[in-house]
């Protein structure tokens, strides 16, 4: 082949690849066909984008949904409730003793006849309407000893409240707004949110009415030492002051929680608040609406949490359920032949986790209601069934008195406690063995062992000399367990404390 047609061959190859790439670099669709080309060159490393527009259908899709259809919808149930309480206090209140009857100021603090003037405090919350005919709930502690109680609706009108019932324990309250009008209202959803979904919270924080805030379920089943039956449902929509009662809704518009609580140093949110549960409130509402309180099932049993070093003073394998420290005297657990000792794993088939598990599980029992206990004795899995009482308005507590030491100690060193018979320290009873005191650092200590308690039985078997507290805990100890099991009568009560015991 001639030089000539050699210089036409490449000059067709360089127009071929001139429009080529003319062709490339003006399509966006070419993008894939240049990056193999550039493969089949060699050229691993190229790097290939494309600056130019997004399509239209990408950028709407990138837009998350609001929520204001959803607020829209649930914004008109939301109220705002604020209420009076009258304070009043003597003349010969010890507050009162700097200013005496003959000085000029006295009239300007008190009245005429002694008594200083009326005092009224003002409180804000939230709450929400339940039903078209008025009924509304909010915390038990925004209306606590209110005189009176006013609520503020979407669209502004005030109504004039009364409260049904509260009930302190769940923190809730219910109100009637009695009015000739329909009033708009939210539904309590029928099962818990998982952690992770949204919630939109609506209310009243620092008194700016008709607030919305929008959040995920942070965490559930939250115990913060409200009650024993707290329950709560953790979320990060900013609540304040204020926020107290008002709703948490789903995205299906319906009440997932009541805000009550919020952990704040500052005052203001953090992201960390608490809900009552719908289903909880449900239960509590309903009983307020039917009869102004709340009756709870009561068991009649003192018990703490099977920790993991009880656990394995015991031999057991898993660290759950509830242990009974002490049957009531005359209780229904008492009765049915509840023992301490016992463990209670299950309730009704329903499986206890720990003692706040059982308490919520027979709170939700009605009074008379039988009960099936299942409860783990001696190593053996066993049924009792109980029927449940009303439970008393006042709970006894126990009058012990730190004893006087009186008698020269018995010295359990490696436990860090000295001991003493129980019946040989005056104000102590006959039974067991009481403390006499405790090494600030030492191991009784540092699991709640205090000076005046008294040791009732050690590894299930009763004690009534310090020898007989070392001989128990020296079988314990050849058994190959790496903690004894006491149970310890204190001034709040009895109940069981696991202590660590070395290998010798």
């Amino acid at each position: 082949m001639s030089a000539e047609n050699n210089s036409q061959t490449d000059d067709c190859r360089n127009k071929a690849f001139g429009r080529l790439r003319t062709a490339l670099l003006s399509s966006s669709a070419a993008i894939a066909v240049a990056a193999m080309v550039a493969g089949q060159l060699g050229f691993v490393g190229a790097r290939i984008s494309l600056t130019g527009p997004a399509p239209a259908q990408a950028a709407e899709q990138s837009t998350p949904p609001g929520f204001a259809d959803l607020v829209a919808k649930v914004k008109p149930a939301v109220i705002s409730v604020r209420v009076k309480i009258e304070e009043q206090s003597s003349a010969d209140n010890d507050d009162n003793g700097a200013i005496p009857r003959n000085s000029p100021f006295y009239r300007f603090f008190f009245g005429p006849n002694g008594e200083q003037n009326k005092q009224v405090v003002t409180g804000e919350g939230s709450g929400f309407f339940i039903s078209s005919d008025g009924y509304a709930v909010t915390n038990n502690h925004v209306v606590d000893h209110a005189n009176t109680v006013q609520v503020t609706t979407d669209d502004g009108t005030i109504y004039t409240a009364k409260v049904v019932g509260a009930d302190p324990k769940t923190d809730l309250a219910l109100l009637k707004v009695d009015a000739n009008k329909q009033f708009a209202y939210a539904e309590f959803a029928d099962q818990r949110p998982r952690v992770g979904d949204w919630v939109i919270a609506v209310g009243n924080p620092f008194g700016l009415g008709g607030t919305v805030t929008a959040g995920i379920v942070s965490a559930s089943g939250r115990e913060i030492g409200a009650s024993p039956y707290d329950d709560y449902l953790q979320i990060d929509a900013p609540i304040n002051k204020g926020n107290s009662g008002g709703p948490a809704f789903n995205m299906n518009g319906k009440v997932t929680g009541v805000n009550s609580a919020i952990v704040s140093p500052s005052g203001g949110s953090v992201g960390i608040g608490f809900d009552i549960p719908a289903d909880t409130a449900k239960l509590v509402i309903d009983e307020l609406k039917n009869k102004g309180f709340v009756t709870r099932g009561w068991l009649g049993v003192q018990v703490q949490p099977v920790t993991a070093a009880i656990a394995d003073s015991l031999g057991l394998k898993k660290a759950a359920g509830a242990l009974v420290d002490q049957p009531e005297p005359n209780s229904p657990a008492a009765k049915a032949g509840v023992k301490a000792g016992d463990i209670i794993t299950e309730v009704n088939d329903t499986p206890i986790k720990d003692a706040r598990a059982l308490a919520q599980q027979i709170a939700r029992s009605a009074p008379g209601s039988s009960a099936k206990l299942t409860i783990l004795r001696d190593g053996k899995t066993q049924n009792i069934d109980v029927t449940l009482a009303t439970m008393p308005k006042q709970e006894q507590e126990a009058d012990a008195q730190p004893p006087q030491q009186q008698h020269e100690p018995s010295a359990e060193q490696h436990l860090g406690m000295n001991l003493a018979p129980a019946q040989d320290v005056e104000g102590n009873g006959k039974e067991g063995v009481v403390v006499l005191g405790v090494e600030p650092d030492g191991p009784a200590a540092q699991n709640g062992v205090e000076t005046g308690d008294v040791i009732l039985d050690v590894s299930g078997k009763a004690v009534q000399t310090p020898s007989q507290v070392r001989e128990a805990i020296d079988q314990t100890r050849s058994q190959g367990r790496h903690s004894v099991l006491m149970r310890v009568k204190g001034p709040q009560g009895t109940k069981y404390v696991a202590l660590p015991i070395a290998q010798g």
